[in-house]
């Protein structure tokens, strides 16, 4: 149960900081929005962490876990901010949101056990993701294909770097709490994308985008943190229904932005949305 609440936690957060940072990666550029999501996420995480719990042992083995979620988990945020930035969060986060099948077979791997049928589904989201990159509408007006396909590239190349980062940080939420698990993503993020931005005299920030970053921040964090709980429960279990923030975003975008995609694509989200649900039913 743990698991499953962990997991749809996440999902919920994960999709609020979706929402937010694609409107604050139009205004200031999907580089900028990623620095200060990451500071942001630092200046509230590690307070949290030295509340709740105060001196956490590491080992050498819990580094490499650490240094793994930190790296894969911001170059993926770039990534697919990159791709809101020119693209439909609907899409993009659809994209995205494969992470978990990613994360689930590497836990398999690792050694954790899948339900029966769970390889079959996984192919069923493989098939969903390419269906959404392949859906394209090219004839529809004020649209451009190139910047969509470039969109879907950028979300299939975050899923990829997510699926590593999330399986890393449920290691390391295993060997050390979850408090302190979350925060390499956002030093790493600072330190390689805020820090270099500032000193450049790159680093933008608008009034409107303003509360865009911290909503953005804040989702980033504590969806990382319920994760973390999450998979102290079960990896598979909390990573599959993580990636569900895909649908919630989706939704979301359609409410508050109006935004519309092809049949065919509608028929690809969907898919990967029944694929995940139903892979999450069978781990649980």
């Amino acid at each position: 149960m743990i698991a499953i609440l962990g997991g749809l936690g996440a999902a919920v957060f994960w999709a609020i900081a979706t929402l937010a940072s694609s409107r604050a990666g139009r205004r200031i550029g999907p580089s900028s929005t990623l620095a200060w999501v990451m500071v942001v996420g630092l200046l509230l995480g590690l307070p949290a962490a030295l509340v709740a719990s105060p001196g956490p042992v590491i080992d050498d083995r819990s580094i490499g876990w650490l240094a793994l979620a930190g790296f894969a988990n911001a170059i993926g945020l770039l990534l697919v901010y990159r791709g809101l930035r020119i693209g439909k969060v609907g899409i993009v986060a659809a994209l995205a949101s494969t992470q978990g099948a990613i994360a689930a077979v590497l836990a398999v791997v690792a050694g954790e056990t899948l339900a029966p049928g769970a390889a079959i589904l996984l192919a069923v989201v493989a098939t969903g993701v390419a269906i959404v990159a392949g859906g394209a509408d090219g004839t529809a007006a004020g649209h451009d294909p190139a910047a969509e396909r470039r969109a879907v590239i950028y979300g299939i190349a975050g899923a990829a770097c997510f699926g590593l980062g999330l399986f890393a940080l449920a290691r390391a939420s295993i060997a050390l709490s979850p408090w302190w698990a979350v925060l390499p993503a956002r030093i790493v993020g600072t330190g390689i994308v805020t820090v270099p931005l500032a000193l450049a005299g790159r680093l933008r920030l608008t009034r409107a985008a303003l509360p865009l970053v911290v909503v953005g921040g804040l989702g980033e964090l504590v969806g990382s943190i319920s994760f973390g709980f999450g998979a102290r429960d079960g990896i598979a279990v909390a990573a599959v229904l993580a990636s569900q923030f895909a649908a919630i975003a989706a939704i979301g975008a359609f409410f508050l932005f109006h935004e519309r995609v092809t049949v065919r694509q509608r028929l690809g989200v969907a898919v990967v949305a029944v694929g995940v649900a139903v892979l999450t039913a069978l781990q649980a």
